[in-house]
């Protein structure tokens, strides 16, 4: 994975040797190298980073242990071994500060890759799903609390989250029907963001885990998603799966990557069967497809 370096550039001056130069523009160039001498140290010293330098992607590295690091300074979470990851919502800014400290100390600004998203229109949404009447909000509200706190937790479990980073496997095996970032507008009126890949197979299709975790949610019956599980990966990384007809996990309960956890419905807000799969970390969406590898022929 590339990261942004400085490009070097030719110095007219060297053009014209003998040429004597002006006393402001000495006085620019000693303050120019002031300015250097201050500078972080260079990007050549960070550690190589895995994964997708994109918005929606996660990434991945290691340091020495006992160092600390940041990204555009918000601390991250690193393990015991020196890994440490990071994600980036949809709508990421094109460059983020990477910063370690501790015994290999560094610092390098990271270049976000900017994606143009799918604008879809869905028609024959019920109107009370579109524009829920008042008496719905306060259930809505409720169960927004409830989504929050799930993916709220910060379980401490270095083995959930290396079988992770090493990759996740689809949930459900089928036509893909909705993608990550995409603006979807019912019933003409535009709403917000899609943040999930969705899977389209018949209800009573199975669902299973996507890698291991903890099942921090399970609701049979949620207004906006209907069936829906979250599955705590760790330190903030989280799995949704929305829509379902069946939930077949509790809270609480651990699963490992293949084990089955639900079945494909059209519950809550959907207009046909299929799997709404999700992921988040610390409050941004990242987009899952990047995650697995391609669709295998259903």
């Amino acid at each position: 994975m590339s990261l942004t370096n400085p490009t070097s550039r030719t110095n007219p001056m060297n053009q014209k040797r003998h040429r004597a130069v002006p006393a402001r523009w000495q006085r620019c160039c000693v303050a120019l190298l002031l300015a250097l001498l201050a500078s972080p140290a260079p990007a050549a010293g960070c550690p190589a980073l895995s994964g997708d330098l994109v918005q929606g992607g996660l990434v991945a590295g290691r340091v020495p242990p006992g160092s600390a690091v940041s990204l555009g300074g918000a601390d991250l979470d690193v393990l015991p071994d020196g890994t440490f990851f990071a994600g980036f919502g949809r709508d990421a800014a094109p460059a983020a500060e990477l910063t370690v400290t501790g015994p290999a100390p560094c610092s390098v600004q990271l270049a976000i890759a900017q994606r143009d998203y799918v604008i879809q229109r869905v028609e024959g949404v019920p109107q009370e799903t579109v524009t829920p009447p008042p008496e719905r909000q306060a259930r809505i509200a409720r169960e927004r609390e409830l989504v929050a706190a799930a993916k709220g937790r910060r379980l401490q479990r270095p083995d959930l989250l290396r079988a992770a980073l090493d990759g996740f496997a689809w949930p459900a095996v089928g036509p893909i029907s909705g993608v990550y970032g995409s603006q979807r507008f019912y019933n003409g009126v535009p709403r917000s963001p899609h943040y999930g890949v969705d899977v389209a197979l018949p209800t009573g299709s199975p669902v299973s885990a996507p890698s291991a975790g903890v099942v921090t949610l399970a609701e049979d019956d949620l207004f906006y998603s209907g069936g829906t599980i979250i599955l705590d990966h760790g330190y903030g990384l989280s799995s949704s799966f929305l829509h379902l007809s069946k939930v077949l996990v509790e809270v609480g309960q651990e699963v490992r990557t293949g084990d089955l956890i639900g079945e494909i419905g059209a519950t809550g807000r959907a207009t046909g069967p299929h799997l709404d799969w999700r992921m988040s970390w610390r409050g941004e969406r990242i987009d899952p497809q990047l995650l697995v590898p391609p669709m295998p022929e259903s």
